[in-house]
């Protein structure tokens, strides 16, 4: 599965430290604009308690997560959208992305270079997404006139002529909403409207990390930055993190990062709950394979049906599909026991078109 989330901001931000530290490579991270300019991709594990309880359960030899892929794309500059920075290719970048991660400088420090000169999160915000928008824009011309032009065709069905109209309405709004500079309209016009026929970098969800610095752990309502931004997007969109700090977690010995996270009084690395938040803003679901060899998390769009989502195991599955036998992860910890389980009438089968929930157990039959 090629779902992706893309790391996003200025230059010098902490987006390829964060990277790093999400991966535990070694991208460089150096302070002077464009480091990075070909996006570097890893893949992470999605922490989940369900796992390890699962393994108990079933007596597994081993677990395998799920998984979630990042990218780290090249700092944007004001002026992108017009080539400045190489913005024409790292725009494109973002276009391959499903979500789009802002990471914002939320601390002061002279020796690292800001590209606009002062700490400005939301400032910082906004000149992505203008950029963001300002390349939408070409596109939406180009599509507009398309539009129009079919429009102008003698034989057009009546059904066909429905859509147009119905689509060009839409593309207005749109417009009307960049030519304003209104990112946040433009979503939620694509989103009643279900307008997909236009992938517009504007209308990508998003979610923000904050970057801090390590005196604000535990204490981020004190920094007026991070403060900002939840007044603007919610609690729910903005991650507070030292990625700094991160960073160095990421380096020590397990053993080591627990006494570390007892000194500074840390109940969960940051890095989880993005990893975690990245996943669920990705729209992505997990189901469980179960057996005594291992216990294995599949990570599925929400709202797909098990026949597709069994070709994600296997391809056989998929084209064999007959039936699935099904049990949620609840259902298995209350009872203790897929044994009990059955017996309490909790394992069910179900055919191609169910749609999987997240936390169910799997097992597929199949005939090829």
């Amino acid at each position: 599965m090629s779902i992706k989330a893309g790391l996003v901001g200025l230059p010098n931000v902490g987006k390829s430290t964060l990277f790093n530290a999400l991966t535990r490579s070694s991208v460089p991270a150096e302070n002077y604009p464009f480091c990075t300019i070909e996006p570097h991709i890893a893949i992470t594990e999605v922490p989940d308690e369900r796992l390890q309880r699962l393994v108990k359960i079933y007596q597994s030899k081993k677990f395998i997560p799920a998984d979630v892929m990042f990218a780290d794309i090249a700092g944007l500059v004001k002026g992108a959208a017009q080539g400045e920075g190489l913005g024409n290719q790292f725009l494109s970048h973002i276009r391959e992305v499903d979500l789009i991660i802002h990471v914002l400088r939320c601390f002061e420090n002279p020796n690292i270079i800001h590209s606009q000169q002062k700490i400005d999160p939301l400032a910082d915000f906004d000149i992505i997404e203008q950029e963001l928008m300002l390349k939408d824009l070409e596109s939406l011309i180009k599509r507009r006139e398309k539009v129009e032009k079919s429009l102008k065709i003698a034989n057009i069905s009546p059904a066909e002529r429905k859509q147009f109209l119905l689509e060009q309405e839409i593309l207005k709004k749109i417009h009307q909403a960049i030519d304003n500079f209104d990112a946040a309209t433009v979503r939620k016009i694509v989103k009643e409207s279900d307008y997909n026929a236009l992938p517009l970098l504007s209308a990508k969800n998003f979610i923000i990390i904050a970057n801090l610095q390590e005196s604000d752990i535990n204490k981020e309502d004190e920094n007026i930055h991070y403060q900002t931004l939840v007044q603007k997007f919610g609690n729910e969109k903005v991650i507070p993190l030292c990625i700094k700090l991160e960073e160095e977690l990421a380096q020590l010995p397990e053993n080591e990062v627990n006494e570390m996270m007892q000194e500074l009084g840390i109940k969960e690395r940051g890095l989880d709950t993005v990893i975690r938040k990245t996943y669920t803003n990705l729209g992505l679901i997990t189901f469980f394979t179960c057996g005594p060899k291992e216990i294995h998390a599949w990570p599925i769009k929400k709202g797909i049906a098990i026949r597709a989502a069994s070709g994600e195991i296997h391809s056989d599955l998929e084209r064999g599909f007959i039936c699935a036998e099904i049990v949620n992860y609840a259902d298995i910890i209350q009872l203790g026991s897929e044994t009990k389980a059955r017996e309490a009438g909790k394992i069910r089968t179900e055919g191609k078109d169910y749609t999987v929930q997240d936390g169910d157990i799997v097992v597929v039959r199949f005939n090829v």
